[in-house]
């Protein structure tokens, strides 16, 4: 599956060593970016302790696949229900995420019974790396070929035979997920997210006064916490020069995010431990994918994805309160149909790994009423 050679391991350590760290700033830890005593002691591990070995074994143990779907290849983990009526569940995962990030959510889902469940809500799950992150290459032109939701839905049907399937998704993978419900109504019986599409069109003085509140919360994140996007939308490529250049780099961009979007009130090693981040960074960097995976942004702000405008399917909304958004429901309804809606006690954007029994507890029971 992968395999890094012992001169990229030490080439990756070498860079790290050879940090050249910027002037410091009369700031304290994380005001004006990645803390930098956090990032150093991270490199030196990185450098001296970390070991890819072990991971790279795990990961290489996992159940991948491969499918070729009109010359794109996607991989997949497929993780087969305890039931051989387990009912299909495709899972989607965001940015700076990876398929990592779902395996214990998997597992849940398709075994019940191990983890406290009733065998009976178990499902097979599906787990594609989505195009242009770690081992499925980017789809070969920005215009052409299929966008990532119908190769998922030429995925679950085609090449793994499922005529009806349930799927689940946040940030980058709520918007597929919208996608393949939309365009597949047919075949998608309910879809579970954690974030939704705005409405593409709506009247500003016909919304509630919950509405507006939350419209002044997304300006207020997009001038605080934006910054980001806008560069990944605008100008990802001269952004990720200096990333697949720089291990210390490519961490501190993506680490910051997983600090100030989970529910860690501010320390990131309560929710996400030194080897968790390091491999996630390592996938990024031996795979040289972190330029790839800003294509979704660019591509959606430059009009080449299609926009989500109405989702029929049963539709369930689960929202973490240290997430990005949440949206009233009044307002997901303006685009989906919304049969569950769940405001969860704890717990942050990357759900599937901070709160995986309650996201799974949360997809069981919006699916249970479904199949």
């Amino acid at each position: 599956m992968i395999s890094v050679t012992d001169a990229e391991l030490e080439d990756l350590r070498t860079r790290l060593r050879a940090t050249r760290w910027p002037a410091q700033w009369p700031v304290d830890g994380w005001e004006a970016g990645t803390d930098v005593r956090a990032l150093r002691r991270l490199v030196e591990y990185w450098a001296t302790g970390y070991d890819w070995r072990a991971h790279e074994t795990y990961i290489n143990s996992l159940p991948f696949a491969s499918a070729d779907i009109d010359g794109t290849p996607v991989r997949y983990l497929r993780f087969d229900g305890e039931r051989p009526d387990a009912f299909p569940l495709v899972l989607t995962n965001g940015w700076p995420s990876s398929f990592l990030e779902l395996i214990g959510l998997a597992r849940r889902l398709a075994s019940p019974s191990q983890h406290g469940g009733d065998p009976t809500d178990a499902f097979t799950v599906i787990v594609p790396t989505l195009p242009g992150f770690a081992f499925s290459p980017q789809r070969p032109s920005l215009t052409d070929g299929p966008q990532t939701h119908e190769l998922w839905h030429r995925l679950m049907r085609d090449e793994l035979g499922f005529e009806q399937y349930a799927a689940h998704g946040g940030d980058l993978g709520a918007g597929i997920t919208s996608r393949l419900a939309e365009a597949h109504p047919e075949a998608v019986v309910g879809i579970h997210l954690t974030s939704v599409a705005n409405p593409t069109t709506y009247d500003a003085a016909g919304a509630t006064a919950e509405e507006k509140a939350y419209l002044e919360s997304l300006d207020t994140w997009a001038a605080h916490e934006g910054g980001y996007q806008h560069e990944q939308s605008t100008r990802p490529l001269t952004l990720s020069y200096g990333l697949a250049d720089s291990p210390t780099g490519l961490l501190a961009w993506i680490v910051e995010k997983y600090r100030a979007w989970s529910d860690c009130h501010g320390e990131v090693s309560t929710r996400f431990s030194d080897d968790f981040l390091l491999t996630q960074a390592s996938l990024y960097w031996f795979t040289g994918t972190i330029s790839t995976s800003f294509r979704p942004y660019y591509e959606y702000a430059s009009g080449l994805t299609r926009r989500v405008e109405q989702v029929t399917v049963p539709t369930a909304l689960a929202l973490f309160p240290a997430d990005l958004t949440h949206p009233p429901r009044t307002w997901a309804e303006r685009t989906y149909r919304i049969t569950r809606y769940t405001r969860m006690p704890r717990g942050g954007h990357f759900a599937a790994h901070e709160e995986p029994e309650l996201l799974a507890h949360d997809i069981v029971e919006f699916i249970r009423a479904l199949r």
